[in-house]
């Protein structure tokens, strides 16, 4: 399948500043990801917080500039990003709090990607947005202020604002996190309705493998800035292949389990990315690891069709 956007060996490493830095520090935040996203298709990317992942997505959004490697559009490299990209690839921010301006009306916060991409931005237009956000009937909706919605009202909003300039992708970063589990899976619903009714291309980033397995045709796993699994979401899920995605399911919510896992937690937390594990990053909270892992980083590995590890276990 084509990806509509890819991702070919991203690396993103940020100097560390201040007054109180003793010497010239780096944080190796990403290191040599390669991912695709095609259209129609939802792709996860999972992982603990400081894996990467919101990283990764900012690269792709182009909001922050790799280190090293490429993003590719539709086939074509992407040195930086012009009006064209930014109304193909549009993101969708984690907090729906924050993410809308609180002196400005529905009717504002839709109509201006409108009026900047050249689409007509009349009431009929911003109606059509909201219904297919389903914050119907729209004129309940359209002449509020943000502070009048509930959560996941704003986040249909912000979804909707994206959704304004026609994009091939939709980049979400964490877009449930910060909602009430009771409205969580509507926003999910809405997600694959997109996927699959309007053909979009979705990188979907959560710490919520669950979440994932239930959104996502594709799961990509990340930890301390590396790609540690990839594959079709079930079979990623049901047959984890890297000890850290083992780790990461059986540490998930489990409405039938009766006794907490601290399995994950208990094995340490993940390394500093200012001096990142030599070889596999993940060796030294893993249970099954080897001297090879200590000092080599192992490339992606097959494991069945379409599903990767990148673990010595494998080789």
């Amino acid at each position: 399948m084509t990806a509509v956007l890819e991702a070919q060996n991203l690396t993103k490493n940020f100097p560390v500043r201040g007054r109180f830095a003793l010497r010239r520090s780096t944080v190796h935040a990403v290191q040599d990801v390669s991912i695709g996203l095609a259209a129609g298709t939802v792709t996860a990317v999972v992982g603990e917080s400081g894996s990467g992942k919101s990283t990764l997505a900012r690269m792709l959004a182009q909001l922050i500039r790799p280190t090293g490697g490429d993003v590719l559009l539709n086939g074509n490299p992407v040195s930086r990003a012009n009006r064209a990209y930014r109304r193909e690839v549009q993101l969708v921010l984690q907090d729906p709090f924050s993410s809308l301006n609180p002196v400005h009306t529905i009717r504002y916060h839709l109509a201006r990607p409108l009026r900047i991409h050249g689409f007509p931005a009349d009431t009929a237009a911003i109606s059509e947005l909201l219904d297919r956000v389903a914050l119907s009937p729209a004129e309940r909706f359209i002449d509020k202020y943000p502070h009048e919605l509930s959560g996941g009202q704003r986040q249909r909003v912000a979804i909707a604002r994206a959704l304004a300039v026609r994009p091939e992708v939709l980049i979400a970063d964490e877009p449930v996190s910060m909602l009430d589990v009771s409205i969580r899976l509507g926003i999910l619903n809405l997600l694959a309705d997109l996927r699959d009714n309007d053909g979009l291309a979705i990188l979907y980033v959560t710490h919520d493998i669950a979440s994932a397995r239930y959104l996502a045709d594709t799961i990509v796993v990340m930890y301390a800035g590396q790609l540690v699994e990839s594959g079709p979401a079930p079979q990623v899920t049901d047959s984890p292949a890297h000890p850290y995605t083992q780790l990461l399911l059986r540490a998930a919510p489990d409405p039938e389990r009766t006794e907490p896992v601290t399995e994950l937690a208990g094995r340490g937390a993940p390394p500093s990315l200012i001096r990142p594990p030599s070889g596999c990053r993940f060796h030294p909270r893993c249970p099954s690891a080897m001297d090879i892992c200590r000092t080599t980083t192992p490339e992606p590995l097959p494991i069945d069709d379409a599903h990767t590890a990148s673990c010595w276990l494998y080789q």
